[in-house]
């Protein structure tokens, strides 16, 4: 080698350490180079909710579908994948479709390996309660990773916790019980009641909805009894409840496979179910398990899911339209179903997001987001769901009540309740602990929807006050 290619050799050294310096740090702050988007879509497949995995994999094609032309592999099983999807000129890559059951051990475990070991820059997920709590805490020291929650339904991801990196464009369980306190205290004329919850993130959260709701208005919780997730054998728990007639009714918090086996065990302890007697959340009614559930609970008022299933607008109209065409097998009550429609509205957003940054990820991408989003079934704010300073939804909320439906029970909406925050009003605030066994506590309290929800009547909104 010559001196003057020695010479310009060690010139060139430190001028590709520059170049290399860069990149590093244009990878780690905007995502990794080139044409494409490496996504992990994290729901369960195993569990009390495995029965999902299908339901939240569809969600995430359909959106890719409708807005990043994308194609699906297997008009009969979501979980095959899609291909063709592009957005702000890159490919959008499903690296995997990651099977949980609802345990933080198991969601890590998946995270990691999609995450870190194959790559993926976005999560779609996760679907339970405790798991988005761990991915919450799993993604705060690591901010050029982006996470866009699934259907969990915790508080503490976007309140507590609430990295800079997570998102939620749906609301969390207790904005979802929004209204049905109110509904139970007026039409029924509750005054005392008990409520059993399963015992962790989701439920916790779910059950303060309705402990807040509820006791706002007026009324009393006189009994609180907390079975693990994934009970089999409800007899012990159904015991730990005050009998009918020292209470005027029930709330329900029991999900995915033990809903069915809970409300067994109160008709072997206490006869049959009056349906004006029960309420509880949208496990009482979701697609899952209505079948089971529905029959003995026709006339009862239920919480919702952040959807509005018979709701007459023409957004929704063109979203059952859409999702029919991708998913002929699937019905209007799989598209209504928040675990397949809160996944499609996550990664709406991270098309949107995506094509807002140029394909950019990490901070970027975080920045391009959307806080407004275009919702079906949200009718305040021009039909748009709005982020709060967390990049937590601010949604609209659809009590329900189980009637009789021609080929069985079905349900219809009852009340619409609007712009729902995560602070329920001003009583969850982030420095507030986590919904627990205790919290929140039972306070009469005014809410801003009190004394103004809006009777719902054939899928439209009324004038009507409940009263």
């Amino acid at each position: 080698m010559s001196r003057r290619n020695v010479r310009a050799w060690k010139l060139a050294l430190p001028l590709a350490a520059l170049a290399l310096g860069m990149t590093f740090l244009a990878t780690s702050a905007f995502g990794a180079s080139g044409g494409v988007v490496k996504v992990a879509v994290l729901t369960d497949c195993k569990g009390a909710f495995g029965g999902a995995y299908e339901v939240g994999a569809a969600g995430t094609n359909i959106a890719l579908a409708q807005f990043a032309g994308g194609k699906v592999k297997n008009k009969k099983k979501p979980s095959a994948g899609i291909t063709g999807a592009k957005a702000g000129g890159k490919t959008i890559q499903i690296v995997g479709y990651g099977c949980g059951d609802d345990t933080p051990a198991t969601i890590l475990k998946e995270t990691r390996r999609l995450m870190q070991q194959a790559g993926a820059e976005v999560m779609v997920g996760p679907l339970s309660g405790d798991e988005a709590v761990a991915v919450a805490q799993w993604a705060k020291p690591r901010p050029t990773k982006t996470v866009i929650i699934g259907t969990a339904g915790s508080q503490d991801p976007t309140l507590q916790i609430a990295p800079k990196n997570v998102f939620r464009y749906h609301g969390d369980g207790a904005q979802w019980n929004a209204g049905i306190g109110e509904i139970v205290y007026k039409k029924l004329g509750w005054r005392k009641a008990a409520i059993i919850m399963d015992d962790y993130s989701f439920g916790w959260t779910s059950g303060a909805g309705i402990i807040a709701d509820f006791c706002a208005i007026g009324g009393q919780i006189t009994k609180r009894v907390f079975p693990p997730l994934n009970t089999t054998d409800y007899s012990s728990y159904i015991r730990q409840l005050p009998p009918p007639g020292q209470v005027d009714g029930y709330f329900w918090v029991i999900g995915g496979t033990g809903t069915g086996p809970a409300l067994k065990a109160f008709e072997q302890a206490y006869g049959t179910i009056k349906p004006t007697q029960h309420s509880g959340n949208l496990f009482l009614w979701f697609l899952t398990g209505f079948q089971d559930v529905a029959p003995r609970l026709v006339g009862s008022y239920v919480g919702g899911f952040g959807t509005a299933p018979g709701l007459k607008s023409k957004a929704v109209n063109s979203y059952h339209a859409f999702a029919k065409k991708t998913y002929p097998g699937f019905t209007n009550a799989n598209f209504d179903d928040g675990f397949l429609y809160n996944y499609y509205q996550a990664t709406k957003a991270l098309v949107d997001g995506l094509n807002k940054s140029g394909g950019a990820t990490g901070t970027r991408l975080q920045n391009a987001l959307p806080r407004t989003l275009s919702a079906p079934f949200n009718i305040s704010n021009g039909g748009n769901v709005k982020l709060d300073a967390n990049r937590q939804a601010i949604q609209d909320q659809w009590p329900v009540q189980i009637v009789k439906g021609p080929n069985g029970p079905t349900v219809t909406l009852t009340g619409y309740v609007p712009n729902v925050d995560q602070s329920f009003g001003g009583l969850f605030k982030k420095t507030s602990p986590a919904p627990g066994r205790t919290q929140p506590p039972c306070v009469k309290k005014k809410l801003p929807w009190q004394g103004k929800i809006k009777a719902v009547k054939n899928g439209v909104v009324t004038n009507t006050v409940i009263k």
